[in-house]
């Protein structure tokens, strides 16, 4: 929460720890790559709603940066994605999980290959590992949309059907919506009386296509 001690935000370069470069996958056609220290283990791709992921290296921070820059720049691989992105690709999801592996293990193929790899970074072998039954979107029906905003009087009521990173897919009488829990900063949390929603609601929009520069 601190961003002045982030290494997202590139606020610190001489952390002793080992870092890991990884690609995460979030949905059909969208694929970054990132840095997480290696002490986290996958705390980090929880949070941000990977649906699957693999390791790609591990080695000082500096070098998992210049790895990083390297697929970023090679690869045409983004390191951000925004949340409203993942929210609209989550509702295409293949059903098997070699399909939603599919992308990652492409990707970690030719990524590994690159010739350029920082020296003092340990190359990673292949192992896609898929957060479908941690979020429980197995068989969650798509979403109609996202909470936009919540307001003075205004309730999100309905069950919890799965949670990805920020997001709470939960089941109202209008079909399945996505809250960030973000938005809850301030707000009270209190039992619901019905499964009404009386919050504005954007609408998700089509789902995109396959990235570009991957394949």
């Amino acid at each position: 929460m601190d961003r002045a001690h982030s290494v997202a935000a590139d606020t610190i370069a001489d952390d002793p720890r080992p870092y890991h470069v990884y690609l995460a996958w979030f949905g059909p056609g969208m694929v970054k790559v990132g840095i997480t220290a290696q002490e986290r283990g996958s705390a980090r791709l929880l949070e941000q709603g990977a649906v699957c992921f693999s390791w790609l290296g591990v080695g000082p921070l500096m070098a998992a940066r210049r790895t990083e820059e390297l697929l970023r720049a090679a690869l045409r691989v983004p390191d951000r994605i925004p949340y409203a992105e993942k929210r609209a690709v989550r509702a295409a999801l293949p059903e098997a999980a070699a399909d939603r592996a599919g992308e990652v293990a492409e990707l970690h193929e030719r990524a590994v290959a690159l010739p350029a790899w920082p020296e003092s970074l340990v190359r990673k072998p292949l192992r896609v590992v898929d957060h479908v039954g941690v979020f429980g979107l197995a068989g969650v029906p798509v979403a109609v949309g996202g909470v936009s905003e919540l307001v003075a009087g205004g309730a999100v009521g309905g069950e919890l059907v799965a949670a990805a990173g920020p997001d709470l897919h939960l089941a109202t009488g209008d079909g399945v919506v996505v809250l960030d829990t973000r938005l809850m900063t301030g707000w009270g949390l209190m039992p619901a009386t019905g499964d009404g929603l009386t919050v504005p609601l954007r609408p998700f929009k089509e789902a995109a296509g396959v990235q570009d520069g991957l394949f």
